[in-house]
């Protein structure tokens, strides 16, 4: 049994948003005091992490000038080259600001949209700095409570026309920077534009360089919106467009908890690792959660070194699971190998498929043995083989 110690090898990363949010929220007041961006990163390096991410406005406060914006980058690129960390990803903070309460790409005012796009293109610069190869876009407030207040059509053209704009920046700029779309359902706004992986998937494909674009799917968004989120992540590794993941806990269908990574669906986040390591995706996993208020600056940490080792143990209980001879024949009695076989064989038309016969009677009445293989996962699960 591993110690469960992660390692930069593991790529874990987290935002600066997450160990830094200090526990306020509609019904109360600040509970924690700010941290400084570079303590931050020397925390994460003890703990084990290999990358740290932010939004614009988490590193340098709004309303910097240059001498200041310029002692915050150089503390935080010390930190870096003190720990080791890299900067996989960053993102622009388009939700804070009452400017953005209509939306940033998308705001019925023509300024507001021309605004968030300088805002976006001058972090598109300092992520390009950093080595970031990853830029993640949350249209939080790209959204609406009303129908009546919000032309969709005309939404998701200045969606893809800002998208297009800043492909062509990275494009002309010579950045290895690539995009990836954020969906969620609701909150903060009453239904967000592009809600699901499935509709952000659709999007891309109008873009001018969809191959530049891809996704980010976050575990508690998907299944805020009742879906599988495992299912949304296999579609996304399907087409070739996880381009980052953001891993955090939820339970049912209601606000956005963000709980620590295993701590929500934990069925669910099992059969999560075990996609995400037998896919042989490469990328960051990414934590996107909130310790809770309940929490004082020691249990911000803890819960912290906890998403990291709960990932771990459920990346060694799925290779066990793998490995067990009695999966392999449970997994063999219900056919999971064989939908990987086409269902038409090489040269095969429909004159071969129509002269088949097949006894439906028979057929119908063989089961698929899904649910002992399924407690054998649960079995795995809860450390009882």
């Amino acid at each position: 049994m591993s110690d469960y110690r992660p390692t930069p090898d593991d790529k874990f990363s987290f935002g600066l948003w997450t160990v830094g949010w200090q526990g306020a929220n509609t019904f109360g007041a600040a509970v924690r005091p700010p941290l400084d961006p570079s303590e931050t990163v020397r925390r994460l390096g003890e703990l084990g992490a290999y990358g740290v991410t932010c939004h614009d406005d988490d590193l340098i406060p709004p309303g910097s000038d240059a001498a200041a914006r310029d002692a915050i980058l150089k503390r935080f690129r010390s930190a870096l080259d003190e720990t080791g960390l890299v900067v996989p990803m960053l993102t622009t903070n388009l939700f804070s600001h009452p400017i953005f309460r209509d939306g940033g790409f998308t705001s019925n005012r023509r300024e507001v949209r021309r605004y968030a796009l300088r805002k976006v293109i001058r972090n598109i610069d300092l992520a390009a700095e950093l080595g970031a190869r990853t830029y993640v876009c949350w249209g939080g407030q790209d959204g609406a409570e009303s129908e009546a207040g919000k032309d969709d059509r005309a939404a998701l053209d200045r969606l893809r026309e800002a998208f297009d704009f800043l492909c062509g920046y990275v494009r002309e700029q010579g950045y290895d920077l690539r995009f990836a779309l954020e969906p969620k359902p609701n909150e903060p706004r009453g239904d967000v534009l592009l809600p699901t992986v499935g509709h952000a998937l659709s999007f891309i494909t109008e873009l001018a360089h969809p191959e530049m674009v891809g996704v980010n799917p976050e575990v508690g968004h998907e299944q805020m919106a009742g879906l599988n989120a495992s299912h949304s992540v296999a579609q996304a590794l399907w087409h070739g467009k996880l381009f980052h993941i953001d891993l955090n806990g939820q339970r049912g269908v209601k606000y956005d908890q963000d709980l620590r990574f295993g701590a929500g669906d934990v069925k669910e986040a099992f059969f999560l690792v075990d996609l995400l390591e037998s896919a042989g995706y490469d990328g960051p996993r990414h934590f996107d959660f909130k310790p809770p208020r309940t929490e004082d600056i020691d249990g911000v940490w803890a819960s912290a070194a906890a998403c990291m080792r709960n990932y771990l143990i459920l990346k060694e209980k799925a290779a066990a699971f793998r490995a067990d001879p009695e999966v392999a024949d449970a997994l063999a009695a219900a056919g999971v190998a064989e939908l990987s076989r086409s269902t038409l064989g090489p040269g095969e038309g429909v004159a071969d498929l129509l002269a088949e016969e097949l006894d439906v009677e028979e057929a119908g009445g063989r089961g698929y043995h899904f649910e002992h293989l399924d407690q054998l996962a649960l079995d795995h699960l809860f450390g009882v083989r």
